[in-house]
């Protein structure tokens, strides 16, 4: 949602699993198992879809894996390094096409895996001021893995998410994949009008990702676009008195439900959940923009004010980011693109 801040202004809080199964939340979460899943299937092709073209980031869920809580970790922002003329990553005759004034931009004609590392550096900056940056024609899906992560590396440490698929032997990478044949869209939307669930990605962890990068394998010919908000400019168009007085709040980022959900369904929870406070106006270490750090799908409530207080002053800002059309991009996917945020 938001330009991610290296802010180490936070505070961990165990969690009271046992109150808060109560309340978990089985929204549509992406990074959970499916119910059903055939890996044969997906290797050999069954009728209506063909092999899968890259078998070796097919997802497994390894019941038995388990990692310690992450530890603490010094984030270096490379994108304060950058020429922020940025003659490495977009030399002449580069294509630019900007979604929408604030945020959102296309970039065709260059190759980020050649990028140097001034270019790298270039790369933060240019897509902390842009928000998200769809990069096309991009070869890293032919990348080995090995490569993806040692040029992933660069930008921070990678994260191993609790409840995701991940290729076998790689829990650092992230796979969002529907099975062949997978109908539990149907079963979803008997329930749900909308599959719309703003976040931002793993919040509750202590140190939430920096520099995310997305590419896909394979996609439908028509939908699964992707959008985004632009977080410094919904905090931009909040009127003075209002800023000041979110200035100062924390809220709490829940991991939980998530992870109730993964065993609900019969997945993975590699780690123990977490919940961690954050401030709700976060600053760029690069930009210095200031932006808002509350989402629905993690957020639960805003530190030292009552339920009822919280509950109306979180639903304003979701609803102010949700409805914000004007300072959102919609990213269509194609072949060979590359996200980052």
């Amino acid at each position: 949602m938001a330009p991610s801040a290296v802010e180490v202004e936070t505070v961990a809080v165990p969690p009271n699993i046992a109150a808060l199964k109560l309340n978990a939340q089985t929204g549509p979460y992406k990074e959970i198992a499916p119910t059903k899943y055939d890996k044969e299937a997906e290797l050999t092709g069954v009728e209506g879809h063909a092999a899968a073209k890259y078998p070796h980031y097919l997802p497994t869920w390894d019941r038995s894996q388990k990692y310690p809580p992450l530890q603490p970790f010094e984030h270096y922002e490379h994108g304060k390094d950058a020429d922020t003329t940025f003659p490495n990553l977009l030399p002449e005759g580069t294509n630019i096409t900007h979604l929408t004034p604030t945020i959102g931009t296309e970039v065709n004609g260059i190759q980020l895996s050649k990028l140097t590392n001034a270019g790298k550096d270039e790369l933060a900056r240019f897509v902390a001021e842009r928000k998200v940056v769809a990069f096309r024609n991009q070869d890293f899906r032919d990348l080995t893995i090995e490569q993806a992560l040692e040029y992933g590396s660069y930008f921070g440490r990678h994260h191993i998410h609790p409840t995701s698929g991940a290729p076998e032997g790689f829990p650092e990478i992230h796979l969002v994949h529907r099975g062949a044949g997978d109908n539990s869209v149907d079963t979803f939307f008997a329930n749900r009008t909308s599959s719309v669930a703003w976040h931002s990605d793993v919040s509750y962890e202590q140190q939430p990702p920096g520099t995310t990068f997305l590419y896909i394998f394979d996609k439908p010919e028509t939908g699964g676009d992707t959008l985004f908000v632009d977080a410094v400019e919904a905090y931009n168009r909040l009127s003075p008195l209002f800023r000041e007085r979110l200035h100062g709040l924390k809220a709490t980022h829940s991991g939980v439900e998530q992870a109730n959900s993964s065993i609900t369904r019969g997945g993975v929870v590699r780690r123990e959940p977490v919940i961690n406070e954050h401030p709700i106006i976060r600053t760029h270490p690069a930009t210095g923009e200031k932006a808002i750090y509350v989402n629905p799908q993690f957020t639960r409530d805003i530190v030292g004010l009552k339920k009822e207080e919280s509950d109306a002053l979180l639903k304003f800002l979701y609803d102010h980011l949700a409805f914000g059309a004007d300072f959102q991009a919609r990213v269509k996917w194609e072949e060979g693109t590359v996200v980052v945020w």
